[in-house]
């Protein structure tokens, strides 16, 4: 068994030994043990975003980590079945950063674990080209992943792509962003796993984390895929701010028959690491799996599942 094999085990055995409080009391005296500065960057940044839950030394408030413990505790089967079904080390080792950086605030595992010689989604070693691609960029923002896409493959690298972006105030930037390239076409909406109606949900702090909602001030039309786009589709590359398993499962049928290269960002919700994969899994058993680090060495973000 190799070192990283060896670690691996060794952590989930560790969680499988303890309870979950026990191991949330264990994770809590890590956090608390974190200089002050730290602290504040995690508290601020769950604050920002509010994915994960809440956090406050002050306020006695540590669901956040209790979700972790309860997540850790209750799936870590499910952790190790992802861990089995990743196909290289890279993507192993980077698990084993997470779960790592979750219960001791390991920052030395979770910075080694990044990709910083790629464009972010768009891994050479794992898609080392793109040729005549039909590309769907869900939450597609600014426009920042297909100008990443064909700056990292060509102008030939696509057919035509598809951006659709819940963010009315987005558009326009998007469409100035991509005006100057053909056969782009540009969606006002959200993907999810039926036609609906849905809101918006506003991030002040930073628009590119709104979502969709079941209230609010402004409605949003969200479509599936599979009624939406009905060419066949070779790549999709999600990042919707914890709408991704709903929206996959409106790509149904483009997963079951056009086996599209998957490009998905799973960081959203603690459950996503394992819950998207075995989704994907359960559409198609013949992809293989990869994971790949585009964010922070402090937290696990920008996590992007390959499923290709």
């Amino acid at each position: 068994m190799n070192y990283i094999d060896k670690n691996f085990y060794k952590l989930t055995n560790e969680i499988k030994s303890l309870t979950q409080d026990e191991l949330f009391q264990k994770i809590k005296r890590n956090y608390l043990f974190l200089p002050e500065h730290f602290k504040k960057i995690f508290e601020d940044y769950f604050k920002r975003f509010t994915f994960w839950g809440t956090l406050s030394q002050n306020l006695d408030d540590y669901t956040e980590i209790q979700l972790k413990a309860k997540v850790l505790k209750t799936h870590i089967n499910d952790f190790i079945w992802l861990y089995k079904k990743l196909e290289d080390y890279t993507s192993k080792f980077l698990l084993y950063s997470i779960i790592r950086n979750w219960v001791y605030y390991d920052f030395t595992s979770l910075k080694k674990s990044l990709s910083t010689q790629q464009y972010h989604y768009f891994d050479l070693d794992i898609i080392p080209k793109c040729k005549n691609e039909v590309f769907v960029d869900v939450g597609a923002y600014v426009g920042d992943t297909t100008l990443d896409l064909i700056n990292c493959y060509g102008e030939d690298c696509y057919k035509k792509i598809f951006c659709y972006e819940i963010t009315k105030n987005m558009l326009p930037v998007l469409n100035k962003n991509l005006n100057s390239y053909n056969n782009i076409v540009l969606r006002h909406a959200g993907l999810r796993d039926k036609n609906s109606n849905i809101f918006l949900d506003e991030n002040f702090q930073d628009v590119s984390a709104n979502r969709t909602a079941l209230k609010g001030s402004e409605k949003v039309a969200c479509v599936t895929l599979d009624d939406d786009v009905k060419q066949q589709v070779s790549m999709i590359k999600m990042d919707i701010e914890g709408d991704e398993l709903r929206a996959l499962k409106g790509c149904k049928k483009h997963i079951m028959k056009d086996k599209p290269k998957l490009l998905i960002s799973i960081y959203h919700k603690n459950e996503h690491y394992f819950q998207i994969a075995r989704l994907i899994n359960l559409y198609n058993k013949n992809y293989k799996f990869y994971l790949r680090n585009f964010g922070s060495e402090l937290y696990p973000t920008e996590i992007v599942l390959y499923a290709i």
